[in-house]
């Protein structure tokens, strides 16, 4: 709208206390703001933040309209263009540098638009490229301008920063891996200088342009051999945490790319004593950092970060098991038509599809269990919790939790090519005695919540049952038990809570038995009925007192008089027989009357 138009101008208006024709000064962009800051600014107000490369594209392009217009600086009118340069001459005002700088922002942004619609479309890679190559000749131009005597130091080094950045970023989308860090490092080394040189705040933004590079000159340093670099890029988005953005979005990526690498090496995988061929791509990317990631959520320092490297690696097994279901269902309609469904054997394919589908329940189920565990120590500091009046959680928020374990247990019992598994079978089963064990307990104390004493001692009993189940059948499956919650600490904790259970239920009863003496007894009469006994009533003062009956009972009242009108009966009408026969009569003659036109 006009109000955002006018909002936006203010960027373009000359900064106080600059004449157009002082020569004489240095010219530089830090009256407005640095280079890099004029940049940040401009992607986070205007779609960067969301990652959306089009909305920044169209504020360029906005932008670029406005200064040319403040300018006089117009390329021709509407019939005819007339190409202009910004030269050393005329660079009277630090906004022909703002021109320049606007230009290849506009082109840089277009090629990351692009990059990400090349994923489905390929072809629009050749279209990124041309892009960015006109982002770099843009920042080589406004490179070359800041060379003149007239610009400061500062943004003659910043100028220099940003060309090796775009020139980084066109030789990485080149794979010319050498060039490309030789340009980064350039970049990071100037970055670092301007950081130890100015202000803290303005230190911040530059190391943040440091950290974003830092994974791409690891990414560069990998494919020219240096096998470290790829745990330094895991290490990296471990200590990205929590973050959400550009940074982390950029990683991932490059953890693929390098994955993606190794993944032409792998054709097979096996499970379960079963060897089966993986032909799909995405899915070799994905069984090889498998083990990566799990090391990674291992190793998370906390709850948080721990949860989006859960739902990072369950996102990238649910696009793995997409992928085998494509391949899946031309499978499905040719085994139709053979003999080998008569074996009871499944195919490759549908063994695979089981193997990624068993990866994707185990991981959920210990997502939860870690959710548990972090619900568990929230309740154990509850007293502390209610003193600072903040939300606790409570042990309903668990027996949640444990429901969605124990429904994805049920479905592994279901994966195509283990029913008759009876190894994993019985595992299975013994992991959801473990899993009901511990729901049941938490039932239990949601039970103790409410003072349900017996139901909560029945299902004590319950949790213990389960529980020696698991002693009794875990034999030879203890290593699979390991990574599941201790049995022996739930039946150590139920004992205690048992006896601690049994002497509330004494102490309830006889404390119900002291308030029922009969100065204390009253019978359900509201205030207003009982005036005349005394008795101590709590509830006075409590929020629900009782003081009326309300709504007030119904009470008989006079009925309204009907009215019945008898005289009607004994009225006698005149006749009106001669009347009747008249009206006829007058009728039919004037509607022939009318027939024929005449007027009576």
């Amino acid at each position: 709208g006009s109000g955002g138009g006018a909002e936006e101008n203010k960027e373009n208006e000359r900064p106080p206390g600059r004449q157009a024709g002082s020569l004489g000064d240095s010219l530089g962009l830090e009256s407005i703001l640095t280079v890099l800051q004029i940049v940040k600014e401009s992607q986070q107000q205007h779609g960067l933040r969301h990652g959306d490369f089009q909305r920044y594209r169209g504020y360029c392009s906005r932008r670029l309209r406005r200064l040319r217009k403040t300018l006089n600086f117009k390329m021709g009118n509407r019939h005819k263009f007339t190409g202009k340069k910004v030269t050393e001459e005329i660079l009277s005002d630090n906004r022909y540098l703002l021109l320049i700088l606007m230009d290849a922002e506009r082109a840089w942004s277009y090629a990351m638009q692009l990059k990400q619609e090349a994923n489905t479309e390929p072809r629009k890679r050749f279209h990124l490229l041309s892009r960015l190559r006109k982002a770099v000749k843009h920042a080589e131009e406004l490179e070359r301008l800041c060379e003149s005597n007239r610009v400061d130091a500062k943004t003659k080094l910043e100028a220099q920063a940003y060309m090796a950045y775009l020139t980084g970023m066109l030789r990485f989308e080149h794979q010319e891996w050498k060039a490309a860090m030789e340009a980064f490092n350039k970049c990071k080394t100037i970055y670092e200088k301007l950081a130890n040189a100015f202000t803290e705040e303005q230190a911040v933004l530059y190391n943040q342009r440091v950290e974003e590079i830092s994974p791409n000159i690891r990414y560069c340093a990998y494919n020219i051999g240096d096998q470290s670099a790829m745990s330094e890029l895991m290490q990296m988005r471990l200590r990205s945490g929590g973050t959400e953005g550009l940074l982390a979005e950029k990683l991932e990526a490059l953890i693929t790319q390098t994955r993606a690498k190794q993944a032409a090496t792998m054709s097979e995988v096996e499970w379960r004593g079963r060897t089966v061929p993986v032909k799909i791509d995405k899915v070799r990317i994905f069984l090889l950092g498998l083990a990566d990631n799990e090391a990674a959520i291992a190793q998370a320092e906390n709850e948080e970060t721990k949860e989006r490297l859960f739902e990072s690696l369950l996102s990238e097994c649910r696009d793995a098991i997409q992928a085998v279901r494509e391949d899946l269902k031309p499978d499905q309609k040719q085994r139709e038509h053979s003999l080998e469904n008569d074996s009871g054997k499944v195919s490759n394919i549908q063994y695979l599809h089981s193997y990624l589908t068993y990866i994707k329940l185990s991981t959920a189920i210990k997502r939860n269990e870690s959710m548990a565990k972090s619900l568990q120590k929230a309740l154990l500091q509850q007293q502390r919790a209610e003193e600072d009046g903040k939300r606790t959680p409570r042990p309903q928020d668990l027996i949640r939790l444990y429901d969605i374990i124990l429904q994805n247990l049920v479905e592994l019992t279901q994966l195509p090519g283990l029913e008759e598994d009876k190894n994993f079978q019985k595992e299975i089963g013994l992991k959801t005695l473990v899993y009901k064990a511990y729901r049941c307990f938490f039932i239990a104390q949601s039970y103790v919540l409410v003072k349900k004493w017996s139901e909560a001692l029945v299902l004590y009993e319950r949790v213990l049952k389960y529980a020696h189940e698991v002693q009794a059948g875990a034999g030879a499956y203890t290593n699979s038990l390991k990574e599941l919650p201790d049995v022996q600490d739930l039946i150590t904790q139920v004992n205690a809570e048992k006896y601690s259970l049994q002497a509330a239920a004494i102490l309830d009863t006889s404390d119900t038995q002291e308030t029922e003496s009969p100065s204390q007894v009253k019978d359900g009469k509201p205030l207003s009925e009982r005036f005349e006994t005394f008795c101590l009533d709590p509830s006075l003062v409590s929020k629900q007192v009782s003081l009326v009956h309300f709504p007030p009972g119904f009470q008989p009242i006079p009925c309204k008089p009907l009215f019945f009108d008898l005289a009607l009966n004994h009225v006698a009408f005149p006749p009106l027989e001669d009347k009747v026969e008249q009206k006829a009569k007058s009728g039919l003659t004037g509607y022939i009357k009318g027939i024929f036109g005449f007027k009576s």
